[in-house]
């Protein structure tokens, strides 16, 4: 966020926590992006504050962790003083987050195959009307389709998306025997070491596929330790979401920080990845 709209956010999150009860002197800012991340202190909860505009998406995102707090999910809990729901104010949805401290150790390729694991099989036992991977798919394939979301996208570089996602789409969704509920963008970013162990975060993004749709997401070491997984399916998993976050950063509207790096890496990799599939 620009820095006045950040300030709002920062105000938005700041009263909402007082409003329901929970003592604020600071806030700090832990994540700034197209949404932001605030640790509220001393009452230590996480705020989650997006534009208004993203309102679905993080009433969708409580909606998940309220039903994987039932079946002992390693994920993120919402504050329970402030309840499972979204706050709307000043034009920002905020939801209220336990704060967990981080803890130094990076965490091993077994013990986040386990987390995995363990979330896969919580995810199991709950019943959520969630999207398919595919339909996100189709939302960064007309990204990169239409000219006038991605105009600084070269036409080579757009024929590679557009074929990427496409193709490799279709191809992967054709058995859907095997899809359950998925967490949709594991990677590690979005896994937290906590003295609780591992737990993940950012739940918004869950979407039903084949297990090896999120372990594309990790480090490729986390899938020699995931019981039954298909190597091969991995791989093309893995290219399937460069090409999607290629997409993103290509959009005229993304703020990514380094956005132009990232650009040039996302294309990069999925080259790579393509190539590592027999594809490229």
């Amino acid at each position: 966020m620009e820095p006045s709209e950040l300030r709002r956010a920062v105000e938005a999150g700041w009263v909402t926590a007082s409003e329901v009860g929970l003592q604020v002197n600071d806030v700090v800012v832990i994540h700034n992006s197209d949404r932001v991340a605030l640790r509220l202190v001393p009452c230590d909860v996480l705020a989650r504050v997006a534009p208004s505009g993203h309102l679905a998406d993080s009433e969708f995102e409580v909606q998940v962790a309220h039903h994987l707090a039932d079946v002992d999910a390693p994920v993120a809990e919402l504050d329970p003083r402030a309840g499972p729901r979204v706050h709307v104010r000043d034009a920002f949805a905020i939801s209220l987050w336990t704060y967990y401290e981080p803890v130094g150790s990076e965490i091993a390729p077994a013990d986040y195959a386990d987390a995995l694991m363990r979330h896969h099989a919580a995810l199991r036992q709950i019943d959520l009307d969630a999207p398919h991977f595919t339909d996100r798919v189709a939302v960064a394939l007309r990204e990169v389709n239409n000219r006038e979301q991605s105009p600084e996208l070269p036409d080579s570089d757009r024929e590679l998306l557009s074929d990427t996602l496409s193709g490799l789409s279709a191809a992967i969704s054709i058995d859907k025997a095997g899809d359950q509920l998925l967490h949709g963008e594991p990677h590690p970013g979005n896994l937290l070491n906590t003295r609780k162990g591992p737990l993940f975060v950012d739940l918004a993004t869950c979407c039903r596929g084949p297990i090896e749709f999120d372990l594309a997401h990790a480090p490729e070491e986390v899938g020699r330790h995931y019981a039954g997984a298909d190597h091969d399916l991995i791989q093309r998993c893995r290219a399937l979401n460069w090409a999607m976050f290629s997409a993103w950063r290509w959009r005229r509207n993304d703020q990514m920080p380094d956005r132009n790096h990232w650009r040039a890496e996302g294309l990069n990799q999925v080259r790579a990845a393509l190539d590592r599939c027999g594809l490229g």
